[in-house]
């Protein structure tokens, strides 16, 4: 077939490298096929097989097995070559190890039986970097390869063969020629870290992931050659059984194998991890998985006394009642060890709280509210412990039971109601009966109580020390400074005669009020100037409530009109008197009624001078010398 080589041949050969056996191979070379480096081939020709500057004496002979190229045809007017023409790539094994140079292929002109035909190449690896690795014999077209190749540092090359004839001045089109090295599996795989670490949580299920480990290799991507095959080969410890983890063969990705992971017994696991390539049986590397087994809370904290017997005095509030120490064998200071408290059964008032105390392995009762000896004198409470985070695994939970006793006290006497208020008018009749204000014993045996005024800042009050009557002993007044906001606040003590205990009980009485304060104006002498009197603002004040103060009225007595006129400001608060000029000095009163919203009134008399000499301002006043 025109383009393709001209023979069918079959070679075989032997070749160990890295411990692997290449057998022999029958290649049937057609278009597009690799020719195979042969390490065996036929016998030589007595001539050509120098170098390129050889002396060329005949024709050569030819090596029967060596594989031959043959330059293609040249082409007839303008037939077109087929599409489907490739020159076969020459396959030859790196890392071979001579002795070299040695043959590869034979290139043949098609005109090699006609005249003397004289081969050359080109290109990288014969005039080109790296100048040299390869050559052809110039008289017998035998390419040689003169050192090892390695297919990690260059995978294939490509060279253009020329050849020319002697003396005809004719040559065929150059030929490119591909040498593809081989790869002869000369790497062993090698894993990214010296040693790999991860984590499980105790108790994981079979199936979980843990961890993963990577091994490369740098023959070529894709082949039998580079693919790494995991394998675990070792544990240590092998307990609670030797296959605790498993790997995947493929991706190097570490699971859980087997349940039994416990922390506390087995803290650490040492995997012993062998990369092998060609599926397992090729080169070997091993590499170390260390996996640290993490704290799960598989442990419940457990009480160290199931059952407490306590006694707690009455009346008290957060009172310690018990400390309940527990145990966990879960890491100490996390979450898993750390413990919480509830009181699930016995206190439905919710007398008593629990919380944990400062150990984190302890549970305080203290009480809420206080108790009441009297009412209830004996508790029975269940307290149930956990931790911090819930359970890895379904747990029984520990509980304790606490029998309470509640110890009796002497109650102080109890007013009822703590604090009485009391509304009555300020004009209340000295000696009236203000309110009976009594107290209780709330203990079982009763004690007799008798009463006594703790505060009475007035002193408008007295109270009967065996009934608790109170009276008023002086008159009420809510314009006091002892009232504010009109109440007055008295406390009142209630002491047991056998056993010294007191109650205190507060009376607020408010104080309703009165119209009895008439309304008054600031009656200073005024002097004013005669010529120009100014307007005179006179305050008015009230001492009683809302109602009964302002708005204020005013009015000009005794034909006082005469000096002047009188009127309220617009608040009703401010007399404002306007006075008349004269022409001589004068002293004269002015009589004023001022009378309160409640209509209570007052009268004033007021002293005026006018002086007629030279003025001269004082305050409010003009005053002439």
């Amino acid at each position: 077939m025109e383009g393709s080589v001209d023979h069918v041949f079959q070679y075989s050969f032997s070749f160990k490298s890295q411990g692997w056996a290449l057998g022999r191979i029958s290649e049937t070379l057609q278009s597009g096929n690799g020719f195979d480096y042969p390490l065996t081939g036929g016998e030589e020709t007595e001539e050509g097989f120098g170098h390129e500057d050889a002396a060329i004496v005949s024709q050569p002979k030819y090596p029967a097995s060596l594989p031959v190229l043959k330059f293609p045809k040249p082409l007839v007017g303008l037939v077109r070559r087929k599409r489907d023409w490739v020159i076969p790539p020459i396959n030859f094994p790196e890392n071979d190890r001579g002795p070299f140079p040695k043959n590869m292929v034979q290139i043949r002109s098609n005109y090699d039986k006609e005249v003397k035909i004289l081969y050359s190449i080109t290109g990288p690896g014969a005039d080109l970097p790296p100048v040299g690795l390869f050559t052809v014999d110039k008289n017998s077209g035998i390419l040689y390869v003169t050192q090892p190749l390695d297919r990690e540092r260059q995978d294939h090359y490509v060279l253009v063969a020329h050849a020319v004839a002697v003396g005809a001045g004719t040559a065929e089109e150059p030929m490119e020629i591909i040498v593809k090295v081989i790869d002869m599996n000369d790497n062993k795989p090698v894993f990214t870290l010296v040693t790999f670490t991860g984590t499980v949580p105790e108790a994981s299920l079979p199936g979980s992931e843990v961890m993963q480990v990577t091994a490369t290799d740098a023959d070529e991507p894709g082949s039998a050659n580079s693919d790494v095959i995991y394998t675990i080969i070792n544990q240590e410890p092998e307990l609670p059984s030797g296959n605790m983890f498993v790997i995947n063969p493929v991706t190097g990705g570490i699971q859980v194998n087997a349940a039994g992971l416990d922390r506390e017994k087995i803290p650490k696991y040492t995997l012993e991890i062998q990369a092998a390539d060609m599926e397992g049986n090729g080169l070997t590397c091993f590499g170390k998985s260390i996996i640290t087994v993490t704290d799960s809370n598989d442990i419940a904290p457990q009480f160290e006394k199931s059952l407490n017997t306590v006694s707690v005095r009455e009346n008290k509030v957060n009172a310690l009642v018990v400390k309940m120490p527990v145990s966990d064998g879960d890491e100490p200071h996390s979450s898993n060890w750390a413990t919480k408290y509830r009181i699930v059964d016995g206190d439905p008032g919710g007398m008593f709280t629990v919380s944990t105390g400062p150990s984190r392995l302890e549970g305080i009762i203290t009480t809420a509210k206080h108790l009441d000896f009297e009412k209830n004198n004996y508790y029975t409470l269940l307290v149930t412990v956990e931790n911090e985070v819930p359970f890895a695994t379904p747990l029984p939970t520990s509980t304790a039971t606490v029998q309470l006793n509640v110890e009796d006290r002497n109650d102080v006497p109890v007013f009822d109601p703590v604090e009485k208020v009391v509304s009555i008018s300020e004009h209340l009749p000295v000696d009236s009966d203000l309110v009976l204000y009594t107290a209780i014993d709330p203990d079982i045996m009763a004690h007799k109580l008798m009463y006594r005024m703790d505060r009475d800042p007035a002193k408008w009050l007295d109270i009967n020390s065996v009934t608790g009557m109170i009276k008023t002993k002086h008159s009420l007044d809510r314009e006091s400074p002892f009232v504010k906001d009109g109440k007055y606040r008295v406390l009142i003590l209630a002491i047991e005669d056998e056993i010294p205990a007191t109650g205190t009980g507060t009376i607020l009485i408010e104080l309703e009020d009165v119209n009895d304060n008439a309304p008054t104006i600031d009656d200073t002498p005024l002097k004013l100037c005669n010529q120009d009197p100014r307007l005179v603002r006179l305050a008015v004040t009230d001492r009683d409530g809302p109602g009964f103060a302002e708005p204020f009225r005013v009015e000009l007595l005794e034909e006082n009109n005469m000096y002047c006129t009188a009127q309220m400001n617009e608040t009703g608060t401010v007399v404002e008197l306007t006075f008349k000029a004269m022409r001589e000095q004068r002293n004269f009163y002015i009589n004023l009624r001022v009378t309160d919203a409640g209509g209570l009134n007052q009268d004033h008399v007021i002293h005026v001078t006018m002086n007629e000499d030279s003025c001269m301002t004082w305050g409010d006043f003009c005053v002439r010398s």
